[in-house]
C-alpha cells in the first residue's frame, strides 16, 4: 500500500511576507516532500509572489480562518494526489526536516487517525499553556489521544474531511478546530497530540484580534448549539459562562463577549448534528467531557 501523501496548505493576509517565505523554504527543506502546497491570499492583493512549485489562489475578501482553509481543502482536492492536509499559520517554522516523514509514518499505521496536533513552541522552546491540547497538562512533551487540536499545525485526514465536511464556514474564527475535532471523534476518527512534530511560532496571545472576545462567545454558542446532546448545552455555556467573568479582567472586553454570546444564540451558526452519548462518554474518558 502506498504511504499517504502530503499537502500543505497555508493562509495568510499579505502581512507577513518574510516569515512567509521562511516558513515555504522549510516546507521544501523536509526529506518527505509534500506533493503540493498552496497558500490562499485571504483578501484582494494580499499574495505576493511565492516559489517555484507553490501553488496561490488570492480570495477577493478576507473569508477568516475557516473560509480560506475550506478553499485550501477544495484546491488540494482538486489535484486528487493528497491524503493528507497538513495548515501551518504563515509566521510558523519547520525547524526539523524530518517532520512531514513523522507525520506519514503516524498515518500509516493507524487507519483511523483523523487528526494529528503538532506542538507548537516559541524561538526559546516554550510551549504555552494553551497550546497544551488537554486539561490541566503541563507537560508538552506528553503526546496521545485528546479531544481538540491546535490550529497553527496540523494534519487532517482526507478521507475524514470527506467524512465530515470541512471546516464550520460561519465560524470565521476561534473554535473551529473544537468544531471539527468533536465531528470527527463522533464518526469514529482519533484526534492524536503528538509532540514530536514542531511547529516553531512566536509567542502571542489570542486576545491581540479585536474580534477576539465577541467572536469567542458567539462561536462558543454556535459549538454547542451544533454538536451537543439538547440537555448538555445549557450547561456547557453556563461553565463557560462563569469561567469568563472568573478570568476576564477588561470591562469592554467583557461587554463585548456578552454581545457575541446574545449574537450566537439569535443566530445559526450552521447545521445542528447532536453528538452521540457514546462520544460524549469517549471524550469523558479522555479526559475532557464536552462541558469545559
Amino acid at each position: 500500500m502506498a504511504r499517504p501523501r502530503v499537502g500543505v496548505a497555508v493562509l495568510t493576509m499579505g502581512t507577513r511576507p518574510k516569515e512567509l517565505r521562511a516558513l515555504l523554504d522549510s516546507v521544501a527543506a523536509q526529506d518527505e516532500p509534500a506533493t503540493r502546497v498552496v497558500v490562499i491570499g485571504n483578501g484582494a492583493g494580499t499574495l505576493a509572489e511565492l516559489p517555484d512549485g507553490v501553488h496561490g489562489v488570492e480570495l477577493p475578501e478576507n473569508r477568516g480562518v475557516s473560509g480560506g482553509r475550506n478553499v485550501a481543502i477544495e484546491t488540494l482536492r482538486s489535484f486528487g494526489d493528497v491524503d493528507v492536509v497538513v495548515d501551518l499559520d504563515d509566521d510558523g517554522l519547520l525547524v526539523e526536516t524530518d517532520v512531514f516523514r513523522r507525520l506519514v509514518d503516524l498515518y500509516e499505521a493507524e487507519p483511523a487517525l483523523g487528526v494529528v496536533s503538532f506542538r507548537i513552541a516559541d524561538e526559546n522552546g516554550e510551549t504555552q499553556r494553551r497550546h497544551v491540547p488537554r486539561i490541566g497538562a503541563k507537560d508538552p512533551m506528553r503526546g496521545g489521544e485528546v479531544t481538540t487540536f491546535l490550529g497553527g499545525g496540523h494534519g487532517l485526514s482526507m478521507r475524514m474531511l470527506d467524512r465530515i465536511g470541512g471546516w464550520p464556514e460561519d465560524f470565521f474564527f476561534t473554535h473551529e478546530e473544537t468544531d471539527l475535532a468533536w465531528r470527527a471523534l463522533d464518526d469514529g476518527w482519533t484526534v492524536r497530540y503528538a509532540p514530536e512534530l514542531l511547529l516553531q511560532h512566536p509567542k502571542t496571545s489570542p486576545a491581540r484580534h479585536a474580534v477576539y472576545y465577541r467572536m469567542t462567545a458567539r462561536n462558543r454558542v454556535w459549538l454547542a448549539k451544533r454538536n451537543l446532546p439538547v440537555l448538555l448545552v445549557p450547561v456547557y455555556l453556563g461553565v463557560w459562562t462563569l469561567l469568563t467573568l472568573a478570568r476576564t479582567r477588561s470591562l469592554p472586553g467583557l461587554g463585548a463577549w456578552f454581545a457575541g454570546f446574545l449574537e450566537g444564540v439569535r443566530r445559526s451558526g450552521g447545521p445542528r448534528r447532536p453528538m452521540r452519548w457514546s462520544t460524549v462518554w469517549r471524550m469523558s474518558r479522555l479526559g475532557r467531557p464536552p462541558v469545559i
